[in-house]
């Protein structure tokens, strides 16, 4: 296996080491993590039994993979810590929202093979959505473990770069959009007679069952709702005073808006 670096041991990156160790896909002495926290690398060493310290360029010149897990506003600076240190034919994955690879490869100097990720914050529990776009020096060996590495938290797909800021509107941002939508189920709940404990789980476990019924039977979303609702039964009704409320509109329109505020952030 590949020696990694994960620059940047926030919530995302710990969930990457997490995944990596848990499903076995790397082994302890095979990670480096990096961050800023001395004590939060302290707890990371003990928690998961890997190499960790404060100096990026010593992890980035250690590796064979560098995930780079830093905020977008010290991306900048990482990357120029990073750029006379790292195997020329290092592997460098970013999954800072919104830094374009034209901008890491012109930072890092010369020809390299970079991916772009943009991920969720469902992968602190294995469950993320990660999509990769990547730079044209990136070999089907490299395609094949940046696979491996995020299907280890979640799933992945390929897109375009040009199309991460949709993604980034649709699944980065679309966590809070469903973290709103379990709150209103229970709120509903709640108004109905039922406790919160009890509005709250059976709200969040019906979006997980949804979601886990349409991934695994690949179904249109259309055709579930369908077979839900039962003339003149309850669901329908429910569903009229959805259409009633403009929810489909308004879900649309958050995507839209989030993908538009991704754009500006990249050009910002």
């Amino acid at each position: 296996m590949s020696k990694i670096a994960v620059i940047g041991a926030g919530n995302i990156g710990e969930a990457l080491l997490a995944g990596l160790l848990t499903d076995g896909t790397a082994v302890p002495a095979d990670l480096w993590a990096t961050d800023v926290a001395s004590d939060r690398l302290s707890a990371l060493g003990k928690r998961y039994g890997i190499k960790t310290g404060t100096d990026n360029r010593e992890a980035a010149a250690w590796a064979d993979v560098v995930v780079l897990a830093v905020k977008p506003q010290t991306m900048s600076a990482v990357l120029d810590q990073l750029k006379d240190c790292l195997a020329e034919d290092a592997l460098i994955i970013s999954v800072a929202t919104g830094i374009p690879i034209a901008r890491m490869a012109a930072a890092l100097g010369g020809n390299r093979k970079l991916v772009r990720v943009m991920t969720n914050t469902p992968v602190l529990v294995r469950a993320g959505a990660s999509a990769l776009a990547l730079s044209p020096l990136v070999s089907e060996n490299d395609t094949a473990l940046v696979v491996r590495l995020f299907e280890a938290v979640g799933k992945v797909v390929m897109v375009e770069e040009s199309l991460m800021d949709a993604v980034t509107g649709l699944s980065g941002s679309g966590p809070a959009y469903i973290f709103q939508v379990i709150e209103a189920l229970a709120d509903g709940g709640v108004k109905m007679g039922l406790s919160r404990e009890t509005a709250m789980l059976l709200a969040a476990q019906t979006v997980l069952g949804a979601a886990k019924l349409q991934i695994e039977t690949n179904e249109h979303p259309g055709r579930l709702k369908d077979k839900v609702a039962s003339p003149g039964g309850t669901t329908i009704a429910g569903l009229h005073a959805l259409e009633a409320g403009g929810v489909r509109a308004a879900f649309m329109a958050a995507v839209e808006a989030a993908t538009k505020r991704a754009e500006e952030l990249g050009r910002q």
